[in-house]
């Protein structure tokens, strides 16, 4: 076994919050492993809660159709995982309790993965990785970095451009400058149409 396998079999048995016994299925990450490229979520939806597998509703969907466009994809780029590991009741957002007892398994994600690039999608991703003032809306298009010095693209999260179609341009310029930095640290040939 990985120890990414090992990690999720961890999780997989985790009661560290009130999570748990709402969940029907831990949802721990799901792409390539050994992708360059990681997507930081904020939680298992309805579809992720009855799959076990990372964004699969309309947010995934959406997702899948602007990774295309940068022309990355799960299979080889990029590996996606979610601030926590199982839906909070009604898709509400992730209380910071929640938040602080998963977000260990997180950071073991983040080491095992080793990723070159991060993208954190939404605002409570943000805030959980870099502190509760940080906002989405200021913090958006500029590079941050991770503890071990991993460049961070903070974005809106998918769901909020299928409530708000206008934020899909924001979006865009975010990707484009994710894919000029993965020519940079990763892969100098990497082909985008638009870019």
């Amino acid at each position: 076994m990985t120890p990414l396998e090992n990690l999720e079999q961890w999780v997989k048995t985790c009661k560290r919050c009130s999570l748990y016994s709402h969940r029907t299925q831990v949802v721990f990450g799901g792409g390539n492993p050994e992708g360059k490229i990681m997507l930081i979520g904020e939680a298992p939806g309805y579809d992720e809660d009855k799959t076990g597998k990372v964004f699969v509703g309309k947010s995934g969907q959406l997702l899948d159709k602007i990774l295309l466009a940068c022309n990355f994809s799960r299979e080889k780029e990029i590996y996606i995982s979610n601030i926590v590991k199982c839906r909070p009741p009604g898709n509400r957002t992730p209380t910071p309790e929640e938040q602080a007892a998963c977000l260990p398994y997180l950071i073991k994600q983040i080491e095992i993965v080793q990723p070159s690039i991060m993208v954190t999608l939404g605002a409570t991703a943000l805030k959980a990785l870099f502190g509760s003032d940080r906002r989405i809306t200021r913090e958006r298009g500029n590079w941050l970095m991770w503890q071990n010095n991993i460049p961070v693209m903070p974005t809106y999260h998918p769901s909020a451009l299928l409530r708000n179609p206008a934020l899909k341009h924001d979006v865009w310029k975010d990707f484009k400058l994710v894919i000029l930095k993965y020519r940079q640290l990763v892969e100098p040939n990497h082909y985008c149409k638009y870019i």
